[in-house]
């Protein structure tokens, strides 16, 4: 039943079962949580790429021009500083989801609440604060810093929740690899989707209610709204649709500690610190090209129009990609596929370094950088997961929320760098306001190369190293440390603050070491 699951890359199978244990697949519950991700990741990349975007190019567009330089610097720091100060927070976050207890259970609720919070503060700050920034800069700095710390917080909430869930929705390990491809594949579509539909969004909108064709204060407005009510939507599908589930080993770890004790369960798993180490490095490296696709659409080729292109190749991809990664890692291991990803993207800079000023260069080389974020992100996720497992051998206490938040601290961490780089190219390129392609010199190309490029490649090299060396925790690894899970189980020597109910299902070790092969939760962004 395994590979009718598999064939479908864990979207649609033939059959009543699809998790090798003979327990009937909930198809509903699965179409549920990958709804989820699609409006999540379309608002991630509307607040961490389009929002800096909106800012250099049209909300300050009306001012003085050394007035919009100076807000431009402010709001683009301001930013920065925000996403890297709340990074020390997701850790707290995911101790509060974890210790979360509720009819709806420990998950469901936090994509019910950051969710519905994140999604109208989206819309809010895409209004420019219903319209202040037009009367008031000083006024609309001070509660634009309020609205987007609050912002951060609720979507770090339902971020947080929504891969964490992943443990608790089945025991299955082939299970958890399924709704990490759905996952990652819905999260795909809804990244790269907002890309494709941005600017003719953007420019519609514009044209409605200026009578413009070109992308205006008014069509981002617009733009943020819908992601904003896509998200509301998308989050109620989780929480509603899905059902968290309980197994023996879950149930050792019930009650999962204070915040300092949080941390310490961060700091003391040295697999969880090198994973994130080497994803850090990648996730940075990804975002500041991504980051600045659009300048290089508008200011380096000088074809704007065509940037719809850097939106449907990660789509193709992902269609293809998500789904086939499962069926990939049953025959290669995914130390090997994450090596092949970062082969492909340092491929695909070589093609951006020397051949940036052609368009077909460019398509080709896009198809190199996005083939390998599915095998990066996903092998980096589902060593992240069963972590888990490596965390509770070592510490006793298993702390999934915990864990797994730190997959979203780093995506902070590399959003933050990509608002930087951002900011910083477009004001230090001379890439703001009316300017065009004919505007720019050499030097303003040698600058956006440098971040755009160069920096990247370095970054994804040094990603490699880093997996390549540190990382121990493969497919079998982890089945032999959830064997000695179950052993310790069975002898009464795993025992926390909870006793597993009289019948509870003993199953999930034994499940998780059948299939080595795929091991745990996983992103979008």
């Amino acid at each position: 039943m395994q590979e009718a699951s598999q064939q479908t890359g864990g979207a649609v199978a033939a059959g009543s079962t699809g998790n090798g244990t003979g327990k009937k697949v909930n198809y509903g519950r699965r179409v549920a949580y990958a709804f989820g991700n699609l409006g999540q990741a379309a608002l991630y990349n509307a607040l961490s790429t389009y929002f800096v975007v909106y800012v250099t190019s049209a909300m300050f567009a009306g001012v003085d021009q050394a007035l919009a330089t100076k807000m431009i610097g402010i709001i683009t720091g301001l930013i920065v500083v925000i996403r890297i100060a709340e990074i020390f927070i997701d850790p707290l976050l995911g101790n509060l989801v974890d210790n979360t207890t509720t009819r709806l259970g420990r998950f469901r609720p936090w994509q019910l609440i950051g969710g519905i919070s994140s999604a109208v503060l989206l819309m809010i700050v895409y209004t420019g604060l219903f319209g202040l920034v037009n009367v008031s800069e000083g006024w609309f700095i001070v509660l634009f810093v309020v609205a987007f710390i609050v912002l951060d917080v609720f979507y770090s909430l339902r971020d947080i929740s929504y891969w964490g869930m992943i443990p608790a929705l089945s025991e299955d390990s082939h299970e958890r690899s399924v709704y990490t491809s759905l996952g990652s594949f819905t999260g795909s579509i809804g990244y790269n989707g907002i890309t494709v539909v941005v600017v003719p969004l953007v420019s519609f909108f514009t044209y409605k209610f200026t009578g413009q064709w070109t992308e205006g204060q008014s069509g981002w407005s617009a733009f943020g709204v819908i992601v904003g009510i896509f998200g509301i939507l998308t989050a109620l599908s989780v929480a509603f649709g899905t059902k968290e589930s309980d197994s023996a080993l879950r149930q050792k770890a019930q009650k999962n500690g204070n915040p300092i004790q949080a941390f310490a369960a961060i700091a003391k798993n040295d697999q969880l610190l090198w994973v994130a180490l080497s994803y850090l490095l990648y996730a940075i490296a990804n975002v500041a090209t991504t980051g600045v696709l659009f300048y290089l659409f508008k200011f380096v080729l000088g074809m704007p129009d065509a940037f719809s292109i850097a939106g449907v190749v990660p789509i193709v991809i992902g269609l293809i990609a998500a789904p086939a990664y499962p069926v990939l890692n049953r025959v290669i291991p995914r130390k090997f596929l994450y090596v092949a990803g970062c082969v492909f993207m340092i491929g695909g800079y070589l093609l951006f370094i020397f051949g940036s000023k052609s368009l077909p260069v460019i398509v080709v080389a896009l198809v190199l950088f996005y083939i390998p974020g599915t095998l990066i992100q996903m092998t980096a996720i589902l060593c992240l997961t069963d972590s888990i497992e490596y965390g509770q051998l070592k510490t006793g206490r298993r702390n999934e929320a915990v864990t797994l938040s730190v997959r979203p601290m780093l995506d902070k961490i590399a959003g933050a760098f990509s608002n930087g780089i951002v900011g910083f190219i477009a004001v230090a390129a001379g890439m703001t306001g009316t300017a065009t392609a004919a505007d720019m010199t050499a030097s303003n190309i040698h600058t956006f190369s440098i971040f755009a490029y160069y920096i990247p490649l370095a970054l994804i090299v040094l990603s490699l190293i880093v997996f390549l060396t540190k990382v121990r925790i493969d497919e079998k690894e982890h089945a032999r440390i959830v064997r000695e899970l179950e052993k310790e189980l069975a002898d009464g020597e795993l025992v926390e603050e909870a006793v597993p109910d009289e019948g509870a299902d003993l199953t999930e070790a034994p499940v998780l070491a059948e299939n080595p092969g795929i091991g745990g939760a996983g992103r979008a962004a």
